[in-house]
Parts: C-alpha cells; sequence; structure tokens
C-alpha cells in the first residue's frame, strides 16, 4: 500500500501554548486510522492541520511524497483531495441537499452539473438520504444531516476522508445511522483518519488506533495491541476511565 499522507515534526502553538509536539505518522491507501484521547489533547487540531484548516508552526505534511506545507504547493488543489466531515455538519442553509452535495465540484473542480449531479445521486443513495435531495438542511435531523455532509465530502472524489468527531454533536439515537454509514466507507476500502469518542466503533473498523495526550501520540497500535492490550499507563488510564464512562 502506497503512502498517502506523512506527517513529520509536526508541532502547533497558539499563542504560549504548545498544542502539538512533534506529531509523526502516516497513512497508507485504504487504511482506516482512529486518533483517540482526551478532550484537549490536540486531536482535532491535528485534523485541522492536516486538512490546512490550521496552518502548522513547524514539521511537514507530505501528500504524495509533496510538501503541501512548501510555498510553491497550492493548498486549494492539496485541499480538493482531502474531504472532511466537521462535528457540526457544515451545510449550507440556503441550498437543497442536492445543491450542497454539487457546489463544491461545479465550483472548485470545475466539473460538469450533469456529471456531478449523478455522482452525488450516487452518494446519497449510498448514506440513504436520495429521498431527500429537495429538502433544506433546516427540515432534517441532525443525522440527516450528518449524512448530507459525508455525501458531499465524497462528491469530491477525494483520495482521504478526515472525519472529526462526526457523531458528537448528535443526539444518542441519531449516532447508530451516522456510524453505519462510516463503517459501510470503512468497509469499501476508503482511506479515513477519524477522531472519536466511540470506542466500540474504533475498535470494530480500524486498521490502526493513535492514542493522543497532551499533544504528543502517547502510543499506536492495532485496535487489539491498543485496547487489549496498551503498553503506556497514560493509555491504560485513559481506557480504564472511558471504558467505565
Amino acid at each position: 500500500m502506497s503512502e498517502i499522507i506523512q506527517v513529520k515534526h509536526l508541532s502547533k502553538t497558539f499563542g504560549t501554548n504548545e498544542v502539538l509536539k512533534d506529531i509523526n505518522f502516516s497513512v497508507s491507501e485504504g487504511e482506516v486510522i482512529s486518533i483517540i484521547g482526551s478532550s484537549g489533547s490536540g486531536k482535532s487540531t491535528l485534523l485541522r492541520c492536516v486538512n490546512l484548516l490550521e496552518d502548522p508552526t513547524g514539521g511537514e505534511i507530505n501528500y504524495r511524497g509533496d510538501n503541501v506545507l512548501a510555498r510553491k504547493y497550492n493548498p486549494t488543489k492539496y485541499r480538493s483531495h482531502i474531504g472532511m466531515v466537521f462535528q457540526s455538519f457544515n451545510l449550507f442553509n440556503n441550498l437543497d441537499v442536492l445543491g450542497n452535495c454539487t457546489v463544491g465540484p461545479v465550483k472548485v473542480l470545475g466539473k460538469s452539473k450533469a456529471e456531478t449531479e449523478a455522482l452525488a445521486l450516487k452518494h446519497l443513495e449510498q448514506v440513504g438520504m436520495k429521498a431527500y435531495i429537495n429538502a433544506r438542511p433546516s427540515q432534517l435531523s441532525g443525522g440527516q444531516q450528518q449524512r448530507v455532509a459525508i455525501a458531499r465530502a465524497l462528491t469530491m472524489q477525494p483520495d482521504v476522508m478526515l472525519f472529526d468527531e462526526p457523531t458528537s454533536a448528535l443526539d444518542p439515537e441519531m449516532v447508530g445511522e451516522v456510524l453505519k454509514v462510516m463503517r459501510d466507507l470503512a468497509n469499501s476500502g476508503l482511506t479515513m483518519i477519524i477522531v472519536t469518542h466511540e470506542m466500540e466503533f474504533a475498535r470494530d473498523v480500524s486498521d490502526r488506533i493513535v492514542f493522543m495526550d497532551k499533544g504528543v501520540i502517547a502510543e499506536e497500535g492495532t485496535p487489539q495491541e491498543i485496547f487489549s492490550n496498551p503498553k503506556e499507563e497514560r493509555t491504560k488510564e485513559f481506557l480504564t476511565r472511558f471504558l467505565k464512562g
């Protein structure tokens, strides 16, 4: 499997607060990586740096061998290869479901409307939202909005999908419908990096688990290694606390 993204010595500082410290990891084609850890450990900041929504303070992010932080590199071009699903859906309220899914490929990628609509309908069907193409976001439940957000990201045909705690803003009964869509995507071979508090989901779908603590990667390994036999005391404490809670 070829590496798509390689993060080297990444750091991020807000004022005097060092949120990420010397982060190193890579993502290979078809790999599903879940990033876990306590709130404030740097998980979401790491994801936002990978997508260049935050400017890293130092280090490198390589996409297929090119450093995307180099001045000559076009960040918009890079972002078009990286899909992002946020906690809070971020749908355009003035557009219907189909419009939300087609606006990016048409305006950013220059794709034809007919080609994009066909692709959007395929992905809306994939997430169970094809019947709602004319609905506005305000007419949908949180779980439905998040499924549309996933279809919108997929319609950009990204190499990698980033999920930033995609179920944390949902009512408990809606969490399952979004996790099912993500399980199906993982099974389809899509490359995914997921920041999540859903431990059972992370254990079941991931090829690799990254545990972050206080801005560093404290431990990483297979789900079996991390959940059944963690080496670091910090990982053990987190999992004990989390699984009890």
